[in-house]
């Protein structure tokens, strides 16, 4: 019997692995919108999308380059359970967006997270799969 709790506590840290993992800052360079029969890639030429993550909340932010136009931002709270992340998105300028949960798979290979899922609104009238992957920002204070 001791022989299988061992066995099974050694199992339980892949969740907190995964979840050391995902703490920092991140840096979108791939985005894809599928909704209805179109698919959408999006330029990350021409802006810089940033999303950070501590061990509760999560925070991101887009900014074109050079200019101040179409600047947005958001943060709220998450849960992780195993590569299941469902952000609760409680600050944003759009109101039909306060509150909602966004339930996503993850996976991190590497310096790269993939996340995965459906963005749905009805109120805003908002229903596609989303698939980002982001790369990770280096923090030089950190060995």
């Amino acid at each position: 019997m001791f022989g299988i709790l061992v066995a099974v506590s050694c199992l339980q840290p892949k969740s907190s692995s995964l979840h050391q993992q995902l703490l920092g800052s991140w840096q979108l360079f791939y985005g894809e919108i599928k909704e209805n029969d179109s698919i959408i890639i999006k330029d990350v030429s021409k802006s810089t999308f940033i999303k950070i993550i501590n061990k509760t909340h999560f925070a991101f932010f887009n900014q074109e380059h050079n200019t101040n136009v179409n600047f947005y931002g958001g943060a709220g709270t998450y849960t992780l359970d195993k590569h299941h992340y469902t952000e609760t998105l409680s600050y944003i300028e759009s109101t039909s967006f306060r509150n909602h949960k966004f339930e996503f798979e993850i996976e991190i290979k590497g310096d790269t997270l993939i996340q995965k899922g459906l963005e749905e609104i009805p109120e805003s009238g908002i229903k596609r799969y989303i698939v980002e992957k982001y790369i990770r920002i280096p923090n030089p204070s950190l060995p």
